[in-house]
């Protein structure tokens, strides 16, 4: 498992000691988590995104879907079209800090099986996204 970079690595950041705040991406699409399934993956397709940030009526983010994520749920037994994303993401998170280091994300994503990883701020704010390299 590779971790993307996303932006320029800072000059004085250690490798040994990297921070996801050196590699992680921008946010991205942000969406509300009141939205519909069949909607966001609209969403990510006019985006050409694989992964939404959602986020509740605070504007906090909650989590992350991914287009696969989506499209299991669609072809699910017990859907409608009436299915929210916050049914969806369920409890709030994983989230990693800008200041978590990368070692320690890439060993929460491969032991949760995450292809992205939301990074938030202090107050539940959404930063950027840690993605693995494809």
């Amino acid at each position: 498992m590779t971790l993307v970079q996303m932006q320029p690595r800072s000059a004085s950041a250690n490798p040994v000691h990297r921070t996801v705040d050196d590699a992680m991406g921008a946010a991205g699409p942000q969406v509300c988590d009141d939205m519909t399934v069949e909607v966001a993956l609209a969403v990510m397709a006019g985006a050409r995104a694989d992964h939404l940030l959602v986020c509740d009526e605070d504007g906090l983010c909650t989590g992350l879907v991914t287009r696969s994520r989506l499209a299991a749920v669609r072809d699910g037994a017990a859907y409608t079209d009436q299915v929210r994303l916050r049914a969806v993401i369920g409890e709030r998170g994983p989230f990693a800090s800008p200041r978590t280091t990368m070692a320690e994300a890439e060993h929460a994503m491969r032991y949760r099986k995450l292809d992205a990883l939301p990074v938030v701020d202090e107050q539940g704010s959404a930063l950027g996204v840690l993605a693995l390299a494809r």
